[in-house]
């Protein structure tokens, strides 16, 4: 659970809980973000049932951070009004996983599977009644038969080497999805986070769009505050804008990445606000109070994803879907901050409600068959070496800014790069491998076929906006389709 994008989440969670927002403030800034792809009542699920969710988790003990009798409300990029709730100043993923692992260990009828890779649903006659699951504990193969299967897998842009996600993050639920014949959406769109951490070493680490909701600004190699030339709300323009803006700085002038300031705002405010980015650059040399930051982007989000209704449920019978791994057209093309947490929540609990009618109806009528992997360790196979090779192919050519030749190179690696998987003696790793290519395939195809750009998907070779495909949805199993589909 703690090697989850959830646990590593900083912002927070936006709801409309003040007095001076409301439901439909949320709605329209979500809907300007998501650049006319945006699922209308899916976005007005998620701004109306979103309060609710959020008061259960205070209800259930849950504590967000506040300011004397009010809870601290960050401002983030796109948001017309302070709505972002946070917890440990800018540790709220890890807070709510913790709270709810919690709340789980204190059940009875609850059992955690941890170090499992799910790697086949079992699916017959259109119903979903369980999954095959490998276990790292023991390295054996187990068969899990459940009436209701809900896939939380989380997003898949840890693909790229330059990353905010955990290594795991490579989009295993989407594959397992897709090979089960089930559609994917729009997953050209890759939000690209404007500002993680830039070191010489290649580490990463994201600093929380927060830090500019306080006052931060953003610096080219000259000391200028560039975002004022590009966008009405500078630092705090939509995230795509806000990236797009420090990739034309950095081409422009030909430098590896921009810089963060915080050296004007209150120094005890940043400390307690941002203890975990204060003292995680710390390690690294860089007092964030006193010295400018360097930041890029870095691939965060994976917009497009299973395609879901809006009760997270899926073609099959049984099988859901939820959080990251999903599409339900909240996002659109581009997610507004600090949504993502909140989808998690409520369209979770639409999936759970709407699942409990199928308890006890799901029969199995597949023959359990048997998975053996062969259990060498990684670093005896050619793993590494690939997967560093297709992350980094990923990040130079399927990055920020595409075109069709980019893509295409892209596309060319992913497809002759198997006569090297043959060799890996690991069945597993292969496996992982071949995960990886299905995620890194659906996202460069989907990119070329989006002849425009719009939201996180800049096209340099179509740089404007299609009116053609306003409102259009792009499913890589039946083609283009409107957002009926």
């Amino acid at each position: 659970l703690q090697t989850s994008s959830t646990y590593w989440a900083q912002g927070g969670i936006a709801s409309a809980i003040d007095e001076e927002d409301s439901p439909l403030l949320h709605f329209e800034d979500t809907i300007i973000a998501g650049r006319g792809l945006c699922n209308k009542d899916a976005v007005s699920i998620l701004v109306n049932e979103g309060p609710i969710r959020i008061n259960e988790l205070i209800s259930a003990g849950l504590g967000f951070d506040k300011l004397g009798d009010h809870y601290a409300l960050g401002l983030e990029g796109g948001h017309s009004r302070r709505r972002v709730l946070h917890l440990g100043g800018n540790e709220t993923g890890k807070f709510i996983v913790d709270f709810l692992s919690s709340k789980i260990k204190e059940s009875e009828n609850i059992t955690v599977y941890e170090n499992f890779l799910v790697h086949k649903l079992l699916i017959d006659d259109n119903i979903c009644s369980g999954c095959y699951a490998y276990s790292w504990n023991d390295k054996t193969d187990y068969t899990f038969k459940a009436d209701i299967v809900l896939l939380a897998t989380g997003g898949g842009a840890g693909i790229y080497k330059r990353s905010t996600n955990p290594h795991s993050s490579i989009g295993d639920g989407i594959t397992l999805a897709y090979n089960s014949g089930i559609d994917v959406v729009n997953m050209e769109f890759i939000q690209f986070h404007p500002t993680a951490l830039y070191l010489s070493s290649g580490e990463t680490f994201l600093i929380t769009e927060a830090v500019r909701g306080e006052g931060a600004y953003l610096l080219d190699s000259s000391g200028n505050r560039f975002m004022k030339n590009i966008h009405e709300l500078a630092e705090l323009a939509p995230r795509d804008v806000v990236s797009k803006g420090i990739f034309k700085v950095m081409s422009e002038q030909k430098i590896e990445n921009v810089f963060l300031s915080l050296a004007h705002l209150d120094k005890n405010k940043i400390k307690k606000r941002f203890k975990n980015i204060y003292e995680t650059s710390l390690k690294y040399g860089i007092d964030i109070t006193r010295d400018l930051v360097p930041v890029a982007p870095a691939a965060h989000y994976l917009v497009g994803g299973i395609n879901t209704g809006l009760n997270g449920e899926t073609i099959f019978q049984g099988l859901y879907a939820s959080g990251e791994v999903s599409y339900t057209g909240v996002h659109g093309a581009n997610r507004l901050a600090s949504n993502s947490l909140l989808e998690c929540l409520v369209f979770s609990y639409r999936a759970i409600e709407d699942s409990k009618k199928l308890l006890g109806k799901n029969k199995i009528n597949l023959p359990l068959e048997s998975y053996k992997y062969l259990t060498k360790e990684e670093l005896n196979t050619k793993y590494l070496r690939l997967k560093n090779e297709f992350l980094g192919i990923m990040n130079k050519n399927v990055g920020i800014v595409r075109n069709r030749k980019s893509l295409e190179e892209a596309l060319e690696f992913i497809n002759n790069i198997d006569a090297d998987w043959d060799y890996i003696e690991n069945e597993y790793y292969s496996d992982r491998l071949k995960s990886l290519k299905t995620v890194a395939a659906l996202i460069i195809n989907g990119a070329i076929y989006r002849e425009e750009s719009r939201g996180c998907h800049i096209r340099t070779d179509f740089p404007g906006e299609n009116n053609i495909l306003y409102d259009v949805n792009q499913s890589l199993k039946t083609g283009i389709t409107r957002k009926e589909l």
